[in-house]
């Protein structure tokens, strides 16, 4: 079998939060476990989109950035040594055997007897500003998420957008930055109204610069940012200058090849029954926010939880000969022994 040619137990497509809990779950019950992600690394729209954003509804952790969970989350699934394989799409979805043949677009091939989509809402597209120029500067001076505040110290930001990124960048940016300046098309933001209101406080202080107005284009040279162009009624055309331009106008989900899957998609998610947390498609399950059933609550606590029953299913498929006798990881001395603690 060559090197680009994989068989587990089961393959997950998706390494979010969600995915990468199901595989404690799924190594709880001895069952080994492979994970696709188009991202370069593991953590999802956690790592990906706010790595240093708080989060506040992960129980027992009263407030834990995206990128602290994640980082928790792989020491969690250490014991069970997951196999990534990162900057991949799954392409295609085959049966084979007993199981499934997951091919990526990289031509990386898995075999696994369980196929789970923990694919969120699919892959993640920022909506870009319509103004030319902008691709010499991604990701050296426009950038359209924080991954780590402190490349942001002391520069001249002009952050774009007024939703709750945009609003909380404002917030979280200003202490560190050399100057902070808010561009939005009107006076009305959709951001949290805690967040609008502190953010009028810092103008009203003088610490943010608030600009009702359009961005035009922008000049530098080398990826590098000089100025920014704008336009209003009030103020007309007017430029800027500028080292780092954000701009969060939200995102696009693109659900890729997994929307040809056969998985009779209710718009763009993947119905589930409640308890399993299977497809239609016999040996293919969906948990997290991919998925849909009613009463669905789009939370990282929820796609534990259907994670957990995901994986119960999962094991009468991997071991069919054998009897599930699932022990609580407290009383288990086998499950102690796996994940390397003593009573």
């Amino acid at each position: 079998m060559s090197e680009n040619h994989h068989k587990t137990d089961v393959v997950i497509i998706g390494a979010g939060p969600v995915g990468l809990f199901a595989v404690f779950e799924l190594g709880l019950l001895d069952m080994k476990a492979h994970l696709v992600d188009i991202l370069d690394k593991p953590g999802g729209q956690c790592a990906e989109l706010y790595p240093e954003k708080p989060i506040y509804d992960i129980p027992a952790l009263p407030v834990v950035t995206g990128q602290e969970l994640t980082n928790r989350l792989m020491e969690q699934i250490r014991p069970f040594n997951p196999v990534f394989h990162l900057g991949q799409m799954a392409e295609s979805l085959e049966p084979s055997g007993d199981g499934w043949k997951l091919t990526t677009d990289t031509g990386t091939v898995i075999e696994a007897k369980v196929v789970v989509i923990a694919a969120g809402g699919g892959s993640f597209v920022p909506k870009k500003p319509g103004i030319p120029g902008l691709e010499p500067f991604e990701g050296i001076s426009v950038f359209y998420a924080v991954r780590r505040m402190e490349q942001f110290r002391d520069k001249r930001i002009i952050i774009a957008g007024g939703g709750d990124s945009a609003l909380d960048w404002t917030l979280n940016l200003q202490p560190i930055a050399k100057s902070i300046t808010l561009v939005h098309r009107r006076d009305d933001f959709r951001a949290a109204p805690d967040s609008v209101k502190k953010m009028r406080a810092l103008v009203a202080e003088g610490k943010v610069n608030l600009l009702i107005s359009g961005l035009t284009g922008v000049e530098g040279e080398a990826g590098q940012l000089r100025s920014v162009s704008f336009q209003s009624k009030e103020s007309g055309d007017m430029t800027m200058e500028a080292d780092c331009l954000l701009a969060f106008y939200g995102l696009t989900m693109k659900l890729g090849p997994i929307a040809n899957f056969g998985l009779n998609l209710n718009e763009n998610l993947i119905p589930d029954d409640t308890e399993k947390f299977e497809t239609a498609t016999s040996r293919i399950f969906s948990v997290g926010d991919i998925n849909t059933y009613r009463g669905k609550l789009k939370l990282i606590l929820s796609g534990f939880h259907e994670a957990a029953l995901m994986s119960q299913q999962a094991f009468r498929y991997v071991y069919p000969d054998k009897k599930l006798r699932f022990q609580y990881t407290t009383s288990s001395s086998d499950l102690q022994t796996k994940l390397g603690v003593k009573e």
